[in-house]
């Protein structure tokens, strides 16, 4: 996985472009990494339901859950599944919609200054290891790009939006996936 800085896509990813996106505020400097968890329906994985939603493809009579949520328009700029494969939604130069109602060190709309990583899960069930793996590698280049995100601007979703959201939840190993990223910057 490479990314192509002038467009703010990855190489070596599948692309599935999401509807749901805008240009980021003019001057807006991508600043901060938010870590999610998404399955759909929840605690079911590789269904493809989750590449749908983010299409606004979802059928609201396939599950009872997805009557709940298929008028959202919602989206984030990369999905990681159980087995590591990685699906861009949104170029990293635009705004995904992600993180909803939120701030980060009394600053609002976390959308406009963040890039969003949902990792196909659920707050209890723990995460693979191909998934550490292929974070990792994503944030890596992230930070390549963008190395104003150090370890203090990487938060996960329950950190930007605590009254609302829960995610990545206990399950995610932060120590893991932090020394696992200070490692590789001991190594550069």
């Amino acid at each position: 996985m490479q990314l192509d800085r002038a467009t703010g896509w990855f190489c070596g990813v599948t692309h599935c472009p999401s509807p749901n996106f805008n240009a980021r505020p003019d001057g807006e400097a991508i600043s901060l990494l938010v870590i999610h968890n998404i399955s759909l329906p929840p605690a079911c994985f590789g269904t493809g339901k989750v590449q749908q939603f983010f299409q606004n493809q979802l059928d609201p009579n396939e599950h009872p859950y997805f009557q709940d949520i298929c008028h959202l328009t919602v989206s984030a700029h990369l999905f990681v599944e159980r087995d590591g494969a990685v699906t861009q939604f949104v170029s990293l130069l635009d705004r995904a919609w992600h993180a909803g109602v939120s701030s980060f060190e009394g600053r609002e709309g976390c959308n406009d200054f963040s890039i969003g990583i949902e990792l196909e899960g659920t707050d209890e069930l723990p995460y693979t290891d191909a998934q550490y793996a292929a974070l990792e590698q994503l944030t890596r280049e992230i930070r390549r790009a963008w190395p104003v995100i150090g370890p203090q601007r990487i938060c996960g979703h329950s950190d930007i939006a605590p009254v609302r959201k829960t995610d990545p939840g206990p399950a995610f190993d932060w120590c893991r996936y932090r020394a696992a990223l200070q490692c590789n910057e001991d190594n550069a």
